[in-house]
């Protein structure tokens, strides 16, 4: 009797997993893409990587303009898709009345990219917020920051800078106080993910995102290479964070963000871990999904 509730409940859950499998792919290749567009692309820097795309809310929308800074994923790599991924989110975001600052960068790959070029150009986009925020009538007192995977991951990091560690290249003022940040399947531990993701991003990628040299002879898993980048190792942050993971996500799991909330709370910090049914890694930046229009919710609840 075991072995066949045991078999059934295999099998829903096989059923259940295959049915979330939204791709990338299948991302980009929607039709609407083509007309889903940014109001400004605007550089923050010389670099043709070095930019910012701007969706603003209809005309009519009253400001000063809360603000969403949308970072997106892809490995950290160069040759993973860009802000062009998050396009449909941006779009869906900004209908309800906010301006979304999608912040595109140098990967490893691209030359300039990994450290510190990576985590430099992420700063420098969000600190040119303070340029073109009178311009565009944006409010960088309502501000919160989200970003999907890597994205996540650099969500993360940028609004904690202040716990950088002094004499770090990655030190430097915060260059906007968050209200909350949003980490949609982030990767809070890079030490953790380049042991248990490297299926998903490659077993080396991880150290071409950090400084090597740094490590240490007898470092082990925690060491100096991850003290002004990996979240986990800058905790406690300081700031409200809302973690969202997909059940059905393969690429980052549930558990990573449940290790970390864990490991916050060892430092007094409360992290607030949300786990959608029906999702895979994808569909959370999806928002004609069920999943997609959580996270949606979820953002714009965090601006308030």
């Amino acid at each position: 009797m075991y072995k066949i509730i045991l078999v059934i409940l295999l099998a829903m859950t096989s059923a259940s997993a295959e049915s979330q499998s939204l791709t990338f792919s299948q991302i980009l290749n929607k039709p609407e893409l083509k007309t889903t567009q940014p109001d400004h692309k605007i550089a923050y820097g010389k670099d043709a990587l070095q930019y910012g795309e701007l969706w603003l809310p209809p005309a009519t929308t009253k400001g000063p303009l809360p603000l969403v800074v949308l970072i997106h994923g892809g490995c950290w790599l160069a040759d993973l898709p860009g802000p062009e991924l998050v396009a449909f989110l941006a779009d869906d975001l900004r209908k309800y009345g906010v301006a979304v600052w999608s912040l595109t960068y140098r990967r490893v790959g691209h030359t300039g990219g990994g450290y510190p070029g990576t985590f430099n150009d992420v700063s420098n986009g969000v600190a040119h917020l303070r340029t073109i925020a009178g311009q565009y009538n944006l409010d960088l007192n309502r501000a919160v920051v989200t970003g999907h995977s890597a994205g996540g991951h650099l969500a993360l990091w940028v609004a904690s800078q202040n716990r950088i560690p002094a004499g770090s290249a990655l030190k430097r003022d915060q260059p906007v106080n968050f209200k909350a940040i949003v980490g949609v399947a982030a990767i809070p531990d890079l030490a953790y993910f380049a042991r248990a993701g490297a299926h998903a991003c490659g077993d080396k990628t991880v150290d071409q995102l950090v400084d090597t040299a740094k490590r240490t002879s007898t470092g082990g898993p925690r060491n100096a290479a991850f003290l002004d980048t990996s979240p986990s190792e800058m905790l406690p942050l300081g700031v409200k964070q809302i973690l969202i993971h997909g059940v059905y996500d393969g690429i980052v799991p549930p558990a990573i963000g449940l290790r970390y909330q864990t490991r916050a709370k060892e430092f007094g910090e409360n992290v607030d871990l949300i786990t959608l049914e029906n999702s895979g890694h994808f569909e959370l930046i999806a928002p004609w999904t069920i999943p997609g229009k959580a996270v949606v919710a979820k953002i714009l609840e965090a601006l308030k």
